[in-house]
């Protein structure tokens, strides 16, 4: 099997490494100091499941040096869409895939818009990793890829990475409903991140106060309705499950895009609260919650974080 990882970070390099070193002709696009010691030196994986270490790899920064392939992982974050998406097309044949695995779930349509529905798995990656150092994977919990295809039917080519990532130590998903799938981890994400962004506290805090943990349901309750209108069936509990992974998670918690955003890093806001505010408004759903969260980081998000003081 040939598979293109594009973005060889926490999720491409551990998925990518697996399947790698189960024997598949795997390509990782990456950049920078990491690509360099992966040419070097190739990748490791150090994990509580055993370290996966690949002495060497087939890595690059030009998407086009690799040609067409059976899959592509798409593992960038989607602000990154614009430096890679051009190029997808460079990767298909007759049956390939584009698995997408950003958080959201507007990836899967910005993809298709170049590439076309047929050509895309809309996914999702529950995984704990990043890049330790240049070459070095960490990955520390989780290591699930649910994906499938856009009308859901068991095609062959799902089957066919299901059943490739998980005799690569990898667990696999293929829900019955990928959408439902995709909304239900969007009902979490979106109000878990965008509050803890909007006031810089830990999961601990969120929860325990009794003001912020009512704007956390009332932005979960906001996203249910939200997928109802949008034609999405979600469970009528999923609140109360996406509040007790809330009260499962270590007190210190914080999300991706809470971290990027103290960092001055790019953030995911466009896809994570600019998603919900942008589909409300096509659907007329009311987000009250989202809407003030949306323009409250969309500003800071706009000014560079002060310089720390000496």
């Amino acid at each position: 099997m040939r598979i293109a990882v594009i973005g060889a970070g926490g999720v491409g390099g551990y998925f990518g490494a697996r399947l790698a070193a189960a024997g598949h002709d795997v390509w990782f696009v990456a950049r920078g100091a990491h690509l360099a010691a992966m040419q070097k030196d190739g990748l490791t994986v150090a994990s509580p499941l055993g370290d996966i270490v690949l002495e060497s790899v087939n890595a690059t920064s030009d998407i086009a040096q690799i040609g067409v392939v059976d899959y592509v992982l798409l593992a960038v974050k989607s602000w990154q869409f614009p430096s890679v998406l051009s190029a997808l097309p460079g990767l298909l044949g007759p049956s390939t895939a584009v698995v997408t695995t950003q958080n959201g779930v507007s990836a899967p349509d910005e993809v298709a818009e170049v590439i076309g529905r047929d050509a895309v798995l809309p996914g999702a990656a529950m995984v704990i990793a990043y890049i330790e150092e240049p070459g070095l994977i960490r990955h520390v919990g989780a290591g699930a890829l649910t994906f499938g295809e856009w009308d859901n039917h068991k095609s062959p080519r799902v089957l066919a990475l299901q059943e490739a990532l998980q005799s690569a130590g990898a667990k696999a998903m293929v829900p019955d409903d990928i959408w439902s799938a995709l909304w239900a981890k969007f009902s979490f994400i979106a109000p878990v991140g965008g509050l803890g962004s909007v006031t810089d506290a830990p999961l601990g805090i969120l929860r325990s106060r009794p003001g912020t943990r009512r704007l956390l349901i009332k932005a979960m309750e906001e996203v249910q309705l939200l997928a109802a209108d949008h034609g999405v069936s979600l469970p009528e509990d999923i609140v109360a499950r996406n509040m007790a992974s809330v009260d499962g998670e270590p007190p210190e918690a914080t999300s991706s895009m809470q971290r990027d955003l103290a960092a001055g890093r790019p953030t995911e806001l466009e896809t994570w609260s600019g998603a919900v505010v942008r589909l409300a408004a096509k659907s007329g759903t009311p987000v009250p919650t989202h809407e003030f969260i949306y323009e409250v980081l969309a500003v800071r998000a706009a000014e560079p974080p002060e310089p720390a003081a000496a």
